[in-house]
């Protein structure tokens, strides 16, 4: 939602920088990337306004950042184990503009839906300290904290990847990654399954959807986020969410994705899902997705009642 409203107020601008950073400004060495950067991620600072706490039961951690000069940069991610100890763990990898406090309310209902849930902000998001992101340092997040989550949950067959807008395009990244890298002891270890929701198949494609240019926004822009690439050399199973009704990210982009997907995999539009409430009204449906492709178990009606809510 926020990289379409972004989008559509500063498209201009983000044309003209993606025009000079495209014909030949260095990557990450011009004020022109740095700009192109700042309007795609577009930060928001603090809490979000309907944050009212971390939800109890939740472990703040921070993981450390190999790359960064020592204790200068670091990855604040929120652990939520579930009731289950032997339960599933899902990363969780957010869109763009929002931090860990306008999450709680997807975070909560993958745990209701039987998950540990491992959360991270990226650096420069929430309290991840950081400059502006980039592409490349968000998959580099993305791939500390899937190796930390290893050690959270050492049985390759409980581990999934879950993102949202943004977010799935970090996390077909780092499914692809895994497949290539086919090293279970590596950076890159086993995962069971890949769950995206409201995503899109590449970065200019969904910047063209809602801007309405003939720029050529696929050759001009640095950060490209190109997850119709990569996700036919995923090889495991694959569920793709996309609410009927998001008026930000276009269904079309999820259906392209799971035709080029390799099975297994399902596709689950929910009817009347906006850009980010389908996990919520279709609590049900994702439910019995989750279990039909995964074996997942059949989410709790207690866990439901008791869980937290929030943004």
């Amino acid at each position: 939602m926020s990289l379409a409203t972004l989008l559509r107020r500063r498209w201009i601008p983000l044309l003209f920088v993606a025009l000079l950073v495209g014909v030949g400004v260095p990557y990450g060495c011009s004020e022109l990337a740095y700009r192109e950067r700042q309007w795609v991620f577009s930060i928001e600072p603090g809490n979000a306004s309907w944050f009212s706490g971390v939800p109890e039961g939740v472990r703040q951690l921070n993981l450390p950042v190999s790359t960064a000069l020592k204790g200068t940069e670091y990855i604040h991610a929120w652990w939520w184990p579930a009731r289950r100890p032997d339960a599933p763990t899902v990363l969780y990898l957010h869109g763009t503009r929002w931090n860990l406090t306008a999450q709680v309310r997807r975070i909560a209902t993958l745990r209701q839906l039987g998950y540990s849930v491992l959360a991270i902000d990226y650096r420069g998001f929430g309290e991840s300290p950081g400059d502006v992101p980039s592409e490349r340092s968000v998959y580099e997040d993305a791939r500390i904290a899937w190796k930390h989550l290893q050690q959270l949950q050492p049985d390759a067959r409980k581990r999934y990847i879950y993102g949202h807008s943004l977010g799935g395009a970090i996390a077909v990244d780092l499914a692809w990654r895994i497949a290539r890298d086919d090293d279970p002891d590596g950076d890159y270890p086993a995962a069971a399954g890949l769950i995206i929701e409201s995503t899109f198949t590449t970065l200019a494609d969904a910047a063209s959807a809602v801007v309405n240019t003939r720029f050529p926004l696929r050759w001009l822009m640095s950060e490209k986020f190109d997850s119709l690439d990569k996700i036919p050399d995923i090889r495991i199973p694959v569920l793709i969410v996309h609410g009927s009704d998001d008026r930000y990210v276009p269904p079309r982009f999820s259906e392209a994705l799971y035709a080029a997907a390799q099975a297994p995999k399902r596709l689950l539009l929910v009817p009347g899902g906006t850009h980010s409430n389908s996990m919520v009204i279709g609590t049900h449906a994702y439910a019995e997705a989750l279990r039909s492709l995964f074996g997942a178990s059949r989410i709790s009606l207690e866990d439901q009642r008791g869980s937290s809510t929030g943004g």
